[in-house]
């Protein structure tokens, strides 16, 4: 008992802080990995606003935090995923606030293909997906193209033997060198940019084509013409795009981008002179058979002129018939004339006439006459309408004094009112004694109170 004592006594003689603990291991795993190869399946893969990407390493049995900072996570070429199985070149780092430790990657290559080839199908399936590659966008190639602009290096054996080809042309060809690297880390935006200037300069030079390519390499020198922004740029232009790139067996993201993929730079010219072969030979073929018309149409006019020209009488005799012709239609319209303007006076005399007897003066005068016998007429039946009216308003006034009261008044006659009521009295035992009556007179009223009755 005393002897485990004492054990754990020396024990808790050593005591760590957590920041302490976390500290010596960190120089320990540091110091014991400076560098190691980590293989390993990416899982809940993250890539904030910052650039640097957090993910986690795992096998069938484990797995570990990794961090690639954005320094060394822009230089990939292909793009990172869960899923996707990697080798990791890096050191171990611990971060001690959390105590946790995690791989700290400076370089990462795909397993079971290379990094370039992995982003060449990762940027293949991704365009294919957006349409980039489909038939319905393409442009229609020119039947003739005459007028070509040229994006490759000024100096790559392509130009020259494009130009040994161009030069074979069955007719003259107008070729514009917009020069360009084609390979390194700066070849991928230039060619871009050269398929910008050439959209933005199409209205300026015509161009009928443009062909952008190189010749043969390795897949690192080719890889500008698999930049997904030469894609893109192939893409938005205006012009019909040959993308001519490399040999027959290579394939490029701008072949499947382009208008038309060429196997190579000479095929690309080779098709440009094939084509205006053909349409040369076309027009051979056209001019000759036009020819041929011709000469057939001309032979059967010429044969009908001499025909009609043997049928022909002598010019003479033609020219004196044809003026005995002219006199006599001349003399028949001088006939036809008169009579035409005879029957014209003759119609103009009748509507004078007819016109006469509408002249608007006289039908005036007519009616003004019909309107004054009207008038005296309605003023004497009015008259006697109110002659009429008026001895009738007379019988009904002479009857209208007959009958009013006024009028018997006027003959001695009185009517008695009772006061104050105004009642007309009619009968002696209809008042009292006493009673105030009004008595109405002719020429005034009396008023009068009962004495007897």
């Amino acid at each position: 008992m005393k002897d485990y004592k004492a054990a754990f006594d020396s024990e808790r003689s050593t005591v760590y802080t957590v920041t302490r603990l976390n500290r010596q291991i960190k120089g320990l795993l540091e110091a014991t990995y400076p560098y190691v190869w980590v293989k390993g399946e990416i899982s809940n893969f993250r890539a904030p606003a910052s650039g640097h990407c957090y993910f986690s390493l795992k096998d069938e049995r484990s797995q570990m935090r990794a961090v690639f900072f954005r320094s060394g996570h822009r230089l990939l070429r292909f793009r990172v995923e869960d899923g996707l199985e990697v080798v990791c070149q890096g050191r171990i780092g611990v971060y001690e606030v959390r105590g946790e430790y995690q791989l700290i990657v400076d370089r990462m290559e795909p397993v079971g293909q290379g990094a370039l080839q992995l982003a060449f199908e990762q940027l293949k399936e991704k365009l294919k997906q957006e349409g980039l590659f489909d038939a319905a966008s393409k442009l229609p190639l020119p039947a003739c193209p005459r007028r070509i602009a040229l994006i490759t290096s000024p100096t790559g054996a392509a130009i020259r033997d494009m130009l040994e080809v161009f030069q074979q042309a069955p007719c003259p060809l107008t070729l514009t060198i917009l020069p360009v690297k084609v390979q390194g880390a700066e070849a991928a935006g230039e060619i871009a940019a050269a398929l910008d200037k050439a959209d933005e300069l199409a209205d300026d030079f015509g161009w009928d084509l443009v062909i952008a390519g190189r010749g043969g390499g390795s897949l690192e020198d080719l890889w500008p013409f698999n930049e997904e922004v030469v894609a893109r740029a192939i893409a938005r232009c205006r012009i019909p795009v040959v993308s001519a790139v490399g040999h027959e067996i290579d394939t490029t993201i701008s072949d499947m981008a382009a208008d038309l993929r060429a196997p190579t730079p000479t095929a690309a010219a080779r098709w440009v002179t094939e084509r205006l072969e053909d349409i040369v030979r076309s027009l051979e073929e056209y001019r000759s058979r036009l020819r041929r018309v011709v000469d057939q149409s001309l032979s059967a006019r010429r044969k009908e002129l001499e025909f009609l020209a043997r049928r022909l009488p002598r010019p003479r005799r033609r020219l004196e018939d044809s003026r005995v012709h002219v006199d006599d239609r001349g003399e028949r319209l001088r006939l036809a004339s008169r009579r035409r303007l005879e029957k014209a006076r003759e119609r103009f005399h009748l509507l004078e006439h007819r016109l006469g007897a509408h002249d608007p003066r006289k039908i005036l005068e007519r009616r003004r006459e019909l309107l004054g016998q009207r008038r005296r007429e309605m003023a004497l039946h009015y008259r006697k309408i109110l002659d009429r009216h008026r001895l009738a308003l007379q019988k009904c006034a002479l009857k209208l004094d007959g009958l009013s009261p006024l009028g018997i008044l006027s003959r001695g006659y009185s009517i008695t009112y009772r006061m104050p009521q105004g009642e007309i009295v009619r009968d002696p035992s209809a008042v009292e004694r006493g009673d105030r009556l009004k008595v109405r007179l002719e020429k005034g009223s009396l008023e009068c109170r009962v004495i007897s009755g």
